[in-house]
């Protein structure tokens, strides 16, 4: 049941990051318009759409998903922290849909980084120590 899960939460996650790749690489007006009021277009742009590439390829291979699943949290983390401070919930009248998939990307994510933990050997001898029970799973 955990590895379902699992799965389908790298498959959410690495479909929108996939999906949203073709509007950074093509120079859609909308992520032009993020990029340049970040001040970084178009390099940002550029960088954010292939780290969200690398992140997406890792969720969908077996045994590299929490690295996926690190890398994606982490860019999905800058991608909320500049809606929140700089661009704001709806960009370009969309209702808040590029904010919410960030959101379900980094819940996605989270919810991996989380099942998955033991893949990280250092994470998983220090919840040992501080998680009564854990041990025990």
């Amino acid at each position: 049941m955990k590895l379902k899960f699992v799965w389908i939460l790298r498959l959410i996650a690495a479909a929108i990051l996939l999906q949203t790749l073709y509007f950074k690489f093509s120079g859609a007006e909308e992520s032009k318009f993020i990029f340049s009021t970040l001040g970084v277009e178009p390099y940002g742009r550029y960088f954010a759409g292939v780290s969200e590439l690398v992140a997406s390829l890792l969720l969908l291979i077996p045994g590299l998903e929490i690295l996926g699943a690190l890398m994606a949290a982490s860019v999905m983390m800058g991608a909320i922290l500049s809606h929140i401070a700089f661009l704001g919930l709806v960009v370009q009248d969309d209702g808040g849909l590029l904010f919410s998939l960030a959101c379900l990307v980094l819940f996605a994510s989270l919810g991996i980084i989380y099942l998955e933990k033991d893949q990280i050997p250092f994470w998983a001898r220090k919840a040992k120590a501080f998680i009564p029970g854990l041990s025990r799973q």
